[in-house]
């Protein structure tokens, strides 16, 4: 015969599960309240950036006061090896915010992974996102490539990726042809 439950003592047993749950919470509670809080941290961007040497100025570190002016700034762009990306030479730049950085007079040379020039942008007037590392300007911008040249009225430029989206009065020069056919050629 099976023993008799009265029914209060079958509760017993899943208030004492409660309990020793609620007990373990606390704990886990003051234990992680002992610790200093850290900051929390954003999630990860889809790009990845650089992580500067100590000291060493580039896109991520540029050691400029929100509203001061630097005059004659050249910065490198590294990508996560540490191989050039690209080069910034500004006859000016200025900290408008945290995270907004305008520049004057703006040349920017992207590099290959051999390390070879490869695109050279002309701004006069430009302002970079530190976060999203995406350059614009409402400006006249000139782009140029050995096998092209390409201007619009205003751009915004992604240096993470080294693609942009040209707008207004785009006009675009071919100058070598003959690397345009071999690849049409080759792809029939």
């Amino acid at each position: 015969m099976p023993p008799f439950r009265d029914g209060r003592s079958g509760n017993w047993g899943f208030v004492v599960c409660l309990l020793s749950i609620f007990l373990v919470s606390v704990i886990n509670d003051s234990a992680f309240a002992a610790k200093p809080k850290a900051k929390k941290e954003k999630p990860a961007s889809v790009t990845p950036t650089p992580t500067p040497t100590p000291g060493e100025q580039n896109l991520t570190n540029i050691p400029l006061p929100i509203g001061h002016e630097a005059k004659g700034l050249t910065l490198p762009d590294f990508d996560l090896q540490g191989h050039l990306r690209g080069r910034f030479q500004a006859e000016s730049a200025t900290r408008i915010d945290e995270v907004h950085i305008g520049f004057h007079t703006l040349k920017i040379t992207t590099y290959t992974p051999e390390n070879q020039p490869d695109l050279t942008l002309d701004f006069t007037e430009a302002i970079l996102n530190l976060k999203t590392r995406i350059l614009s300007s409402k400006e006249r911008t000139t782009i140029k490539r050995a096998d092209f040249d390409i201007v619009g009225d205003s751009v915004e430029f992604d240096t993470n990726t080294r693609t942009g989206k040209l707008f207004g009065n785009v006009k675009m020069v071919l100058t070598s042809q003959s690397k345009l056919l071999n690849n049409q050629n080759q792809n029939e």
